[in-house]
Protein backbone atom coordinates (compact mmCIF):
# COMPACT_ATOMS: atom_id res chain seq x y z
CA UNK A 1 0.00 0.00 0.00
CA UNK A 2 2.74 2.37 0.64
CA UNK A 3 3.59 2.82 -3.11
CA UNK A 4 0.26 2.86 -4.09
CA UNK A 5 0.02 5.79 -1.72
CA UNK A 6 3.13 7.13 -3.26
CA UNK A 7 1.19 7.48 -6.63
CA UNK A 8 -1.88 8.78 -5.16
CA UNK A 9 0.35 11.71 -3.71
CA UNK A 10 2.34 12.60 -7.05
CA UNK A 11 -1.03 12.14 -8.98
CA UNK A 12 -2.68 14.89 -6.49
CA UNK A 13 0.79 16.94 -7.58
CA UNK A 14 -0.25 16.79 -10.92
CA UNK A 15 -3.94 17.70 -10.60
CA UNK A 16 -4.97 14.23 -10.83
CA UNK A 17 -7.74 12.82 -8.18
CA UNK A 18 -5.29 11.32 -5.69
CA UNK A 19 -5.84 7.47 -6.36
CA UNK A 20 -2.86 5.13 -6.90
CA UNK A 21 -2.20 1.64 -7.50
CA UNK A 22 0.06 -1.64 -7.93
CA UNK A 23 -0.05 -4.27 -9.13
CA UNK A 24 1.79 -7.32 -7.88
CA UNK A 25 2.98 -10.77 -9.18
CA UNK A 26 2.21 -14.48 -8.05
CA UNK A 27 5.66 -14.09 -6.42
CA UNK A 28 4.86 -10.41 -4.97
CA UNK A 29 7.27 -8.87 -7.09
CA UNK A 30 6.13 -5.34 -8.33
CA UNK A 31 4.93 -5.67 -12.22
CA UNK A 32 3.64 -1.85 -12.22
CA UNK A 33 2.70 0.62 -10.66
CA UNK A 34 0.29 3.98 -11.37
CA UNK A 35 -1.89 6.57 -10.48
CA UNK A 36 -4.71 8.69 -11.73
CA UNK A 37 -4.30 10.17 -15.30
CA UNK A 38 -7.62 11.35 -16.37
CA UNK A 39 -6.96 14.78 -16.80
CA UNK A 40 -3.65 14.57 -18.11
CA UNK A 41 -4.69 12.34 -20.74
CA UNK A 42 -8.03 14.05 -21.54
CA UNK A 43 -9.39 9.93 -20.85
CA UNK A 44 -11.80 9.33 -18.77
CA UNK A 45 -10.91 5.62 -19.07
CA UNK A 46 -7.04 6.39 -16.99
CA UNK A 47 -8.00 5.11 -13.76
CA UNK A 48 -4.93 4.26 -11.68
CA UNK A 49 -5.84 0.24 -11.04
CA UNK A 50 -6.82 0.33 -15.50
CA UNK A 51 -3.61 1.76 -16.10
CA UNK A 52 -1.29 -0.67 -13.37
CA UNK A 53 -3.11 -3.79 -14.68
CA UNK A 54 -3.04 -2.90 -18.42
CA UNK A 55 0.94 -2.20 -17.91
CA UNK A 56 1.22 -4.99 -16.01
CA UNK A 57 -0.16 -7.35 -18.37
CA UNK A 58 2.14 -5.90 -21.12
CA UNK A 59 5.09 -6.61 -18.88
CA UNK A 60 4.31 -10.15 -18.70
CA UNK A 61 3.17 -10.61 -22.51
CA UNK A 62 -0.51 -11.66 -21.64
CA UNK A 63 -3.83 -10.62 -21.17
CA UNK A 64 -4.17 -12.16 -17.72
CA UNK A 65 -2.92 -11.85 -15.03
CA UNK A 66 -3.77 -14.75 -12.56
CA UNK A 67 -2.24 -14.99 -9.75
CA UNK A 68 -1.41 -11.05 -9.14
CA UNK A 69 -2.94 -8.93 -6.45
CA UNK A 70 -4.55 -5.06 -7.05
CA UNK A 71 -3.37 -2.72 -4.01
CA UNK A 72 -5.30 0.58 -5.05
CA UNK A 73 -6.04 3.19 -2.78
CA UNK A 74 -9.64 3.35 -3.11
CA UNK A 75 -12.25 0.82 -3.96
CA UNK A 76 -12.70 0.47 -7.38
CA UNK A 77 -15.15 2.00 -9.76
CA UNK A 78 -17.88 -0.27 -11.45
CA UNK A 79 -15.37 -0.26 -14.80
CA UNK A 80 -12.16 -1.10 -12.75
CA UNK A 81 -13.96 -3.67 -11.43
CA UNK A 82 -15.44 -4.91 -14.26
CA UNK A 83 -11.65 -5.08 -15.57
CA UNK A 84 -10.24 -6.61 -12.85
CA UNK A 85 -12.77 -9.86 -13.66
CA UNK A 86 -11.73 -9.58 -17.15
CA UNK A 87 -8.12 -9.39 -16.42
CA UNK A 88 -8.33 -12.59 -13.79
CA UNK A 89 -7.13 -11.02 -10.98
CA UNK A 90 -6.38 -13.00 -7.59
CA UNK A 91 -6.60 -10.82 -5.32
CA UNK A 92 -7.99 -6.76 -4.48
CA UNK A 93 -6.59 -4.76 -1.65
CA UNK A 94 -8.34 -1.68 -1.42
CA UNK A 95 -8.04 1.61 1.29
CA UNK A 96 -11.21 3.72 1.48
CA UNK A 97 -14.25 3.06 0.87
CA UNK A 98 -16.44 4.65 -1.67
CA UNK A 99 -19.71 4.63 -0.96
CA UNK A 100 -20.96 7.09 -3.78
CA UNK A 101 -18.26 5.30 -6.91
CA UNK A 102 -17.43 2.23 -5.27
CA UNK A 103 -18.42 -0.95 -7.39
CA UNK A 104 -17.14 -3.57 -5.15
CA UNK A 105 -18.87 -3.24 -1.08
CA UNK A 106 -20.77 -0.38 -3.04
CA UNK A 107 -23.39 0.61 -6.01
CA UNK A 108 -23.57 -2.71 -8.43
CA UNK A 109 -21.24 -4.95 -6.29
CA UNK A 110 -19.55 -6.17 -9.45
CA UNK A 111 -18.35 -9.23 -8.00
CA UNK A 112 -21.51 -10.43 -6.21
CA UNK A 113 -23.06 -10.39 -9.79
CA UNK A 114 -23.94 -14.56 -10.33
CA UNK A 115 -22.95 -13.35 -13.88
CA UNK A 116 -19.26 -12.47 -13.10
CA UNK A 117 -16.70 -13.80 -14.89
CA UNK A 118 -14.23 -14.17 -12.18
CA UNK A 119 -14.59 -13.22 -8.50
CA UNK A 120 -11.18 -11.84 -7.05
CA UNK A 121 -10.65 -12.31 -3.20
CA UNK A 122 -11.34 -8.82 -1.66
CA UNK A 123 -9.61 -7.22 1.69
CA UNK A 124 -11.21 -3.72 1.66
CA UNK A 125 -10.11 -0.94 3.95
CA UNK A 126 -6.47 -1.70 4.32
CA UNK A 127 -5.07 2.17 5.28
CA UNK A 128 -8.71 3.54 4.86
CA UNK A 129 -8.26 6.76 6.79
CA UNK A 130 -4.75 7.68 4.67
CA UNK A 131 -6.22 6.80 1.56
CA UNK A 132 -9.46 8.84 2.56
CA UNK A 133 -7.40 11.86 3.96
CA UNK A 134 -5.95 12.02 0.69
CA UNK A 135 -8.63 12.66 -0.85
CA UNK A 136 -10.82 14.53 1.44
CA UNK A 137 -7.62 17.19 1.58
CA UNK A 138 -7.80 17.23 -2.23
CA UNK A 139 -11.02 18.12 -2.70
CA UNK A 140 -11.06 20.73 0.30
CA UNK A 141 -8.57 22.54 -1.58
CA UNK A 142 -10.45 22.17 -4.54
CA UNK A 143 -13.60 23.64 -2.84
CA UNK A 144 -11.84 26.25 -0.99
CA UNK A 145 -12.62 29.42 -1.67
CA UNK A 146 -9.44 31.62 -3.90
CA UNK A 147 -8.54 35.05 -2.54
CA UNK A 148 -7.31 36.96 -5.08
Amino acid sequence: MDLALKQARLAAERGEVPVGAVVLGPDGAILAEAGNETEASRDASAHAELLAMRRAAQRLGTARLTGCTVVVTLEPCPMCAAAMSHFRVKRLLFGAYDPKGGGVEHGPRIFDSERCLHRPEVIGGVRAEESGGLLRDFFSARRAPRNG
